[in-house]
């Protein structure tokens, strides 16, 4: 489903080029999900933003279901974002003036996907029925990324990039809303990668893999 191959991305600075990919091949199959470990300012952000079109690389190739966003104009990759891709950050990203059920499906409504049946369920897993009429400030920091969460979910995108999406929140909420995240995407059917520092949180993942010195290479979590 996603595939990547020779992936090469530097960047200019006063000091020279720093190389943050060097030939990196990665393949993350349909229906599964990955953890992408790797120390601050090892590139995990960037490789999510290089996959998801909101960066360019230098070189090299990554493949969504056989299309490549380095291919894409700026309106297919937008277009792209928004009915086949969902971005999950620990900032939330809510909007502030609309309610917490307009910002659930706001996506879906946008694409064209919204499913009343489907975002009822999403909204009793994650326990957010209480929470639909007030806004996103009036929310506990693990509600707002219940809501993120479900926004990501709604359309049942075919990938979903996390990056660091418990970050802001305390352990304890982490843990639960991580269970739940993975359970859900795992019921759409959606393939899943997230960046994290946090081995406790990539065990919740199929596998985890480490990126340092611009490569990738399996890594265990346990």
């Amino acid at each position: 489903m996603l595939s990547i191959t020779n992936l090469c991305k530097s960047f200019k600075q006063a000091e020279g080029n720093i190389i943050v990919f060097d030939r990196l091949d990665f393949e993350l199959p349909s229906a599964t999900s990955t953890a992408l470990l790797g120390e601050s300012g090892s590139g995990k952000s960037t490789l999510l933003h290089l996959i998801a079109g909101l960066d360019a690389a230098d070189s090299g190739e990554i493949l969504i279901d056989n299309d490549n966003p380095g291919e894409m104009s700026e309106s297919q990759k937008a277009e792209m974002r928004r009915h086949r891709v969902s971005l999950v950050f620990q900032q939330f990203h809510l909007i502030t003036t609309l309610g917490i059920a307009d910002n659930i499906r706001f996506q879906a409504v946008l694409c064209g996907r919204y499913d009343a049946d489907y975002e009822s369920l999403l909204i009793d897993r994650l326990d957010l029925s209480k929470q639909l009429n007030k806004l996103p400030h009036q929310l506990s920091r693990g509600q707002q990324q219940r809501v993120a969460i479900a926004r990501s979910l709604l359309h049942r995108p075919a990938l979903i990039l996390a990056d660091e999406p418990t970050g802001n929140l305390d352990e304890q909420s982490s843990l639960e809303v991580m269970s739940l995240f993975c359970d859900l995407v795992k019921d759409a059917g959606s393939s899943l990668l997230m960046a994290t520092h946090s081995r406790q949180m990539a065990r919740f993942l199929d596998r985890s893999v480490l990126l340092h010195n611009g490569k990738l290479d399996e890594f265990n979590a346990a």
